[in-house]
């Protein structure tokens, strides 16, 4: 699995998303400009987690984007899929007729779901905690900048 520009600013934005104070909404060019992601892009990305039911918007003057539920039910899988990433850890592989063709097949057959499995599992909060810990063992001020 090849993890592109659009599923790291999606995954961005959505931590940003869930440093919100109540997962209240912040609007596209606050976020654009804390994660330096291109607002039009960003913007483009949050619809399509708008529609995958990721986020919802709030319109008016004090509107923006927010959380639909709460981090520790966001995972990563959910956040890929939304943007339209692959979340096929390897590439299709032709199965050969010989027997240890077979069983190299059968080996990265298995492997290729335990990852995805791991994907679904890994949510937005546990991401938001790892880059915490991360932060503070290098004796950095917590700025939530991923």
């Amino acid at each position: 699995m090849k993890l592109t520009t659009r599923g790291y600013y999606s995954i961005k934005a959505l931590l940003d998303l869930s440093l919100q104070a109540n997962y209240g909404p912040a609007s596209v060019r606050e976020i654009a400009k804390r994660q330096s992601i291109p607002a039009p892009y960003l913007e483009k990305l949050l619809i399509k987690l708008r529609r995958a039911g990721l986020v919802e918007s709030i319109r008016g003057a004090h509107g923006g984007y927010k959380l639909e539920r709460s981090p520790d039910l966001i995972s990563l899988g959910h956040i890929l899929e939304a943007v339209g990433e692959s979340i096929e850890p390897m590439p299709k592989i032709r199965t050969q007729s010989n027997a240890e063709d077979w069983v190299t097949y059968m080996v990265w057959q298995r492997l290729n779901q335990r990852v995805k499995v791991a994907i679904y599992e890994i949510s937005l909060e546990d991401l938001y905690y790892d880059a915490r810990s991360w932060q503070a063992a290098q004796g950095e001020a917590i700025s939530f900048i991923v």
